[in-house]
This record gives C-alpha cells, sequence and structure tokens, in this order.
C-alpha cells in the first residue's frame, strides 16, 4: 500500500520493500501456527485468555500496519505508529476477554467477540489518520489524500483476500486431481497447520505488494466500485423518503414491533453515508445533477433516520434497562448524528458544493476512534455500565425478581456479572437470593421465556375472543419463544378438540400450528400441517373458521375451510398403512 509515486519508485527500494513485507507475512504465519499450537495442545499462552487475546490480536492485526506503511511512511514513524498500534491492540484485547467483550475458543486462533470487530475497525481508521498526515508531514492532511488513501487501501484489502482466496481454491483443485490418481501428498499438505498459516500470511503479504505495485489499476478498480455504488445513492434516496414518508400513516407501533427498528434505522443511515460518499469522492470534480440532488437530500434524511434510532434505542433503555448491545446502538447514534448535523450543513449552505462534508468526514473519524477507545476500554465499559443498570432497576423494584434476566449475568457479564451474582446470593430478599445462587451453578442458559406482553399482543380468532388468562400468564412452552421474540408474526385461535367442553389453543408459526390442551397447565397436545406444506397459516387463522373432521384413526382440524394433518406429541411418525393421510383433502 503506497503511495502514487510507487509505480515509478527506485527498483532496489521496490526490491527491499517486497522482501520486507513477504518476511512479515512469514513472521505472521508462524506465529499464528504457535498460537495454533499452543491452543490445541493447551500449553502458553492458551493457559491464560486475557494474555492469549492480547498477542493473537497484535499477531493478526498489527502485521496490516507494517505491510501498509512500508513504502509511504519515514521508517522512524511507521516504528513508533507500530508500537502505539501493538499497545492499544494488545490492551484492547486483554481487556475485552477480563470484561466479558470477546472470548477464546478452543479451536479458534482469533478471539470471538465485538471487540475483534472494534479493534479491526479502530486500527483501519486509525492507521488512514496517521499516514496520510505523514505524507504530507502536517497533523491533519487534506481531505483528497485521505480519500485516496482510505478507498485504495480498502481495496487492496478487497483485492488481497480475493488472491489469497483462489490461491487455496488452486490447492484444493490441485489435491482434488492428484487424489484421483492415488498421490496424497498435496491433500495432506495443505491439511498441516505448519503450512496453512504461513502460506495463507504469505500470500497475503504477496498480493499486497502485487497491487502496490501497480497503483494505477487499484484506483481504476476504486474509482469503478464508487461509480457503481454512487448511482445506488438516489434508490436508497427514493427508500428512506419513502420509509419517512409513509411512517406518519402506519405509526410508530408497527416499527417498535419489530425489535429491531434501531438495528435497521442505523444500517439505512450507514447506507447513505457510505452512498453519499461514493457520489461525493474526493470533491475536485462535481458529479452529474441527479447525483447531486440525491447527495443533499441523503444530507437532510440523515436527521430524521438518526432520531428515530435514538428515540428507538431510549425506549428499550426505558423499558428494560441498558444491555451491551443497546449501548453499542448508543455510540453508533452519537456517530451518526455528528454525520447527520454535518451533512446537513453540507446540504444546505450555499457555495462549492457539499464541501462542509469533508471537515465533518475528518472530525467524526476521530470521534470514532474515541468513542471505540471508551467502548473497549473502562472509561464506557457496555458490560460495566449494563450490569450497572440492570441491578438498579432490580433494586429499584422496576423488575420483579423472579423476572430478572439472572442468566445475563451469569453468560454475558464476564467477571462483573459473577461478581454480582454473588452479591445476589447474599442478598436479603430469598427470592433473589435462590435465583442468584441457581444461576451461578448452570452451566447453559434457561430455555427462553416469552414476554407476556408480547403473547398479549397475539391476534385471536374468531375476532372479539382472547386468550385464556392462564395460558398467558402460566409457564410456557419454549416453542413459544418465536412468538414471544416476534408476536406480530403468529396468531391464535380458539376451538374444541377433543369434545371434552375445553378450548384448546391454537398457535399458528411460520411453519407449522401448534395446539395446546389443558391438564393441570397448558401443555403442547400436537401440532397440524399440511402433508405438503403449502398453507398460508395467517390467511387461514384470519377465516376464524375451525373445526374438527373425524378420520379414524386420528382427527384431522379444519381450519379456514383447509384439513390440517394433526400430529399428535410423541406420534409424529405414524405408518401411512396404518391410515395416516398422506395428502391436504379440501374440504367445502
Amino acid at each position: 500500500m503506497t503511495d502514487p509515486a510507487t509505480e515509478t519508485a527506485d527498483p532496489k527500494a521496490v526490491r527491499r520493500v517486497a522482501a520486507l513485507r513477504l518476511v512479515t507475512g512469514l513472521a505472521q504465519g508462524l506465529l499464528l501456527f504457535g498460537l495454533d499450537h499452543a491452543l490445541k495442545t493447551k500449553a502458553w499462552p492458551a493457559t491464560q485468555p486475557a494474555v492469549f487475546a492480547a498477542i493473537a490480536a497484535v499477531v493478526i492485526f498489527v502485521p496490516f500496519v507494517v505491510l501498509a506503511g512500508l513504502s509511504a511512511m519515514r521508517w522512524s514513524r511507521l516504528a513508533a505508529w507500530k508500537l502505539v498500534a501493538v499497545l492499544v491492540v494488545a490492551g484492547l484485547a486483554a481487556y475485552a476477554v477480563h470484561s466479558g467483550q470477546a472470548e477464546i475458543r478452543p479451536r479458534s486462533v482469533i478471539p470471538e467477540g465485538v471487540a475483534m470487530l472494534a479493534i479491526a475497525a479502530l486500527l483501519f481508521i486509525g492507521h488512514h489518520l496517521v499516514q496520510p498526515a505523514e505524507m504530507e508531514r502536517r497533523p491533519i492532511a487534506r481531505f483528497t489524500t485521505y480519500f485516496d488513501e482510505t478507498w485504495k487501501h480498502g481495496v487492496q484489502l478487497a483485492l488481497s483476500a480475493l488472491f489469497t482466496g483462489a490461491f487455496w481454491l488452486l490447492l484444493h483443485l490441485a489435491s482434488a486431481l492428484f487424489s484421483m490418481i492415488g498421490i496424497e501428498a498435496i491433500n495432506k499438505l495443505i491439511d498441516q497447520p505448519w503450512f496453512a498459516w504461513p502460506a495463507t500470511a504469505v500470500m497475503f503479504a504477496a498480493a499486497v505488494q502485487l497491487t502496490d505495485v501497480r497503483a494505477g489499476l487499484v484506483r481504476g478498480v476504486r474509482s469503478v466500485s464508487l461509480t457503481l455504488l454512487a448511482w445506488l445513492l438516489p434508490l436508497m434516496v427514493l427508500i428512506a423518503a419513502g420509509f419517512l414518508a409513509t411512517l406518519p400513516f402506519k405509526g410508530l407501533d408497527l416499527l417498535w414491533a419489530t425489535k429491531k427498528a434501531a438495528a435497521l434505522l442505523l444500517t439505512a443511515a450507514a447506507f447513505l453515508i457510505v452512498l453519499t460518499n461514493a457520489a461525493y469522492q474526493d470533491g475536485t470534480e462535481p458529479p452529474p445533477k441527479v447525483l447531486a440532488w440525491a447527495a443533499r437530500i441523503a444530507g437532510l434524511l440523515l436527521a430524521p433516520i438518526t432520531v428515530l434510532a435514538a428515540y428507538a434505542i431510549w425506549l428499550r433503555v426505558n423499558q428494560y434497562g441498558l444491555t451491551p448491545e443497546r449501548v453499542y446502538g448508543a455510540a453508533c447514534v452519537i456517530v451518526a448524528a455528528g454525520y447527520a448535523l454535518g451533512y446537513a450543513v453540507a446540504a444546505l449552505k450555499p457555495g462549492a458544493w457539499m464541501k462542509p462534508l469533508e471537515p465533518t468526514n475528518i472530525a467524526l473519524a476521530f470521534v470514532s476512534v474515541a468513542v471505540l477507545l471508551g467502548l473497549f476500554t473502562p472509561v464506557a465499559d457496555p458490560v460495566r455500565l449494563s450490569v450497572n443498570s440492570q441491578l438498579a432497576r432490580l433494586e429499584a423494584g422496576k423488575v420483579k425478581p423472579e423476572a430478572f434476566d439472572y442468566d445475563f449475568l451469569r453468560f454475558d457479564a464476564g467477571k462483573r456479572g459473577e461478581a454480582a451474582l454473588a452479591t445476589l446470593a447474599r442478598d436479603e430478599n430469598p427470592v433473589i437470593a435462590r435465583e442468584a445462587g441457581a444461576a451461578a451453578k448452570r452451566v447453559a442458559r434457561r430455555p427462553f421465556q416469552p414476554d407476556k406482553a408480547d403473547l398479549k399482543r397475539l391476534p385471536v380468532y374468531p375476532a372479539g375472543r382472547s386468550l385464556p388468562e392462564s395460558f398467558v400468564t402460566g409457564e410456557q412452552d419454549p416453542w413459544l419463544s418465536y412468538c414471544g421474540r416476534r408476536p406480530e408474526t403468529c396468531s391464535a385461535g380458539l376451538v374444541d378438540i377433543d369434545g371434552d367442553g375445553v378450548e384448546e389453543v391454537l398457535v399458528s408459526t411460520s411453519a407449522t400450528i401448534l395446539i395446546f390442551k389443558f391438564d393441570k397447565g397448558w401443555k403442547r397436545f400436537g401440532r397440524a400441517a399440511p402433508a405438503c406444506g403449502d398453507a398460508k397459516f395467517d390467511d387461514l387463522m384470519k377465516t376464524g373458521r375451525f373445526g374438527v373432521a373425524p378420520a379414524a384413526p386420528r382427527q384431522d382440524l379444519l381450519v379456514g375451510g383447509r384439513r390440517l394433518l394433526i400430529d399428535p406429541e410423541n406420534d409424529g411418525c405414524q405408518d401411512v398403512a396404518q391410515g395416516g393421510s398422506t395428502n391436504p383433502v379440501a374440504v367445502p
């Protein structure tokens, strides 16, 4: 990854950079193999998760700083930046494991968790604040340099990943070809970690070098990619504007019912930001009028979308308190709000087209770095904030002791959650003490229990009926978890199937109709579905017409004039020869 002068650089310098990149790739591969071996043999540093995560994160991410900066930065500055990167990456990874935001899996060298994605994003943004400034020998570089280096490196990363993938496809093809004639040497070779890790890292480093010496080709691919993305901006503007225009007529209840409104709205905001930048590019050439107006409108649409996302998160926090996901969402809202403000000013300000977009992008890059550092350090640790929030709700009586999510403390909050459980286990309230003690001993989560309020929202047919109170408030069947999470996708019906004078409850999901019978509590009696699986359950339930069709040796359910096969619990594999029907029958 280099500046435009690379293609005409001194051949000796090019060869020296190429050698250093290949050596960097080889060293990275060997270190990854060592970590993989330590993990499999349970040797140090795998015996200390925080230390292992710190070393693994450094080995995985920091070499990219070297690969990117070798031909563009002075070596002393590159060494200093590399040292900073090592300290930051190692510290963030170790703290992520300690706080429960990442974990080490037995077969994965790469620590798992959102913290790893954050570290990658932080390093990418940070490098593209440092390298352009170093190239221009000034604290803040020109926007055109930031644009050129960031997008060019993004394309190089994508091309290098594709090149490495193609390398492995060819090796597997060679393995298959030689295996057909009885030669297994290649197959055995590519299965060896001592070969796989170094080969992958070296090929990636080679790909970076190959694309680096053809910077003009990379810029061409980038230009084509950005042009294609830019012409998606008018469509995205139409989608966003149509959505916002429809909301006053449909209301916000349907939006909140999805329970993922904030995520979808923030995703829409991200698309608007990326596509607007694709249209603007480095700002040196005005785009076609269609794109120019689309970019201005996009800048204005960001504000209401961001406000809706913020309101969605606030509603959930107000109802259920903080969780790590809601803290991450709030952080994204902060960044999105900065873009919304800056892009609105850019859209409305007269003069050079969207010029305020440039300082907005630069400023928000620094803000993003600060936000990421805050989230994955003790400053704004989402786990700490969430644990404190949930405990405060329990103490204030906003959540009943038996309904409190003890499993969050046990499985999602790391050592901080374990400490909180230990404190709750000594609480004066016997329910809290009992539930906390039981949660501390669990090795797996309890089955998901649907929210009673969500089940009350299920539409019930025939129209005007309601679910029995004992069904809604009693112990819930795990199969109802789908409807508990997405009540808008389910519906319920009431019908006496067995003729005992007590109506059974039908609950339609996306794939079947569940049947519940009352017998000292509501228990799953069976399920009903057409043999061909082609029923539209929601349409059938809305008819409100339910009945039973006797059919020895079993009964079938009639819903909206459609005959559905009832499979009783533990009797879903009846032999057809014994009377089971195999085809749906239309009933007049």
